[in-house]
């Protein structure tokens, strides 16, 4: 997970770096198996190889244990090279541009399942890579993945494709794919962003974990068995609205794996990964007068969407007091720009046209690093972040569920509405 927007980079170093939690001997498996993945592969895949340098952090510590030396702010230590990662960096899975090198930064521990891992390890190497291959895309907010009808559509989705997976015959195979289609084309008959929103978090993240399916596993089997377990992994997520992709991804990729090898390759037209693959079975225009029908074949006599029915109510009654707390109630705002952030994707809450609220959030830019831990509403360009200004404590920097670090230059002063307040470099003395 990647912030749109460049980080400032700090280059800090510890007195003495250490290997913090990470276990040295742990960390050298952790870059053997990321190299037998590379060198497995040998660029085939995506006609670039995924061998690079690797940061595994502890994020209790910002320790590092690094597969080379980095700008020199590394230091060897038995082949593992060791420092701090500065409090400006994001700690994330994800790549990460820093000490002059682009890596794949991987949080520690590692999971001990060895599918899981290897599945994250190549997800992570794709990352790298993924801006030479031009498949970064900016993401929308799927604000339609937090109602009903998208909520509801999306899981009917994931149970056709897994049954795709699981197929006997070719001829049931396109059924089911045929119906995961008819489901994600009524959603974006019912929701006008939706096809281009979720084509580019598809892109960015879906394409990522078919990567990691793909290279992290060795036999179809593996990798039939992963995908579908993604596609239930998220099922408990609070919100889909960005997990949506790891889902999706592996499916759509392994089923145009067997409908079309060259698939890969029409990715830079911006087709859609349900384009592709409809393409290649030649599958008709989905019959919506059918949907209903369908519906029932995968809706476990309608307890999925009777339990969406009651989640959505509640969904209501969060949203209101979201507004309350980040459209009606005094904020503190703070500018976006040159901000790097890290998140739970599984947890955002789309607020409307009013942007996303982000439950847990660190937020780093040029005035320094915010700390959330009770809410930050992100607007809709990512161009401002909010958080609410009741009971803040000026002269700390602290507000409830969330503290401010400020660097020198920069300060908390009153906003446009009584109660507001916004952050903003130090006026010109003189």
């Amino acid at each position: 997970m990647r912030s749109a927007f460049p980080s400032l980079v700090c280059l800090c170093l510890a007195a003495s770096p250490a290997l913090g939690a990470v276990d040295p001997s742990g960390a050298a498996g952790v870059f053997q198996e990321a190299r037998i993945i590379c060198q497995r592969d040998a660029g085939k895949l995506w006609g670039h190889t995924l061998c690079g340098p690797i940061l595994l952090v502890d994020p209790e510590d910002r320790s590092i244990a690094a597969s080379q030396a980095g700008g020199g702010v590394l230091r060897g230590n038995g082949g593992i090279f060791t420092g701090l990662l500065p409090a400006s960096e994001i700690l994330a899975n994800t790549s990460v541009q820093w000490s002059g090198t682009l890596w794949s930064e991987m949080l520690w521990p590692l999971p001990d399942d060895a599918a899981k891992r290897h599945v994250m390890i190549a997800h992570e190497l794709f990352h790298r890579i993924q801006p030479e291959l031009k498949m970064v895309r900016r993401d929308g907010d799927n604000r339609h993945l937090n109602t009903l009808e998208g909520r509801y559509l999306l899981q009917l989705e994931w149970r056709a494709l897994a049954k795709a997976l699981n197929a006997p015959t070719g001829a049931a195979r396109k059924t089911a794919i045929g119906d995961a289609v008819l489901f994600r084309q009524e959603r974006y008959r019912l929701f006008e962003q939706a096809a281009s929103e979720e084509r580019a978090l598809e892109l960015n993240e879906g394409v990522a974990e078919y990567t990691g399916v793909k290279l992290g596993l060795t036999t179809r089997k593996q990798r039939v068995a992963f995908a579908i377990y993604d596609l239930g992994a998220f099922v408990a997520a609070p919100t889909f609205v960005r997990s949506f992709a790891y889902a999706t991804g592996p499916a759509y990729g392994l089923l145009l794996d067997q409908a079309d090898p060259a698939w890969r390759e029409k990715l830079g037209s911006d087709r859609r990964l349900d384009e592709l693959l409809s393409s290649a079975l030649k599958l008709p225009a989905p019959t919506f007068a059918t949907l209903h029908a369908r519906e029932a074949i995968y809706d476990d006599d309608g307890a999925l969407r009777t339990g969406e029915l009651k989640r959505d109510t509640e969904t209501r009654a969060r949203l209101a007091a979201l507004k309350s707390k980040f459209i009606d109630g005094a904020v503190l705002t703070l500018p976006l720009e040159h901000s790097s952030y890290q998140f739970n994707p599984q947890t955002l809450v789309p607020l409307g046209d009013a942007g996303t609220v982000y439950p847990t959030l660190r937020l780093s830019a040029e005035w320094g690093v915010l700390e959330v831990q009770d809410g930050a509403l992100l607007d809709q360009a990512k161009s401002l972040a909010s958080v609410s200004a009741v009971g803040m404590d000026l002269a700390s920097g602290t507000g409830r569920g969330w503290k401010l670090a400020l660097k020198s230059g920069w300060s908390i002063q009153p906003g446009m509405r009584p109660g507001d307040y916004v952050v903003r470099p130090h006026a010109p003395s003189g």
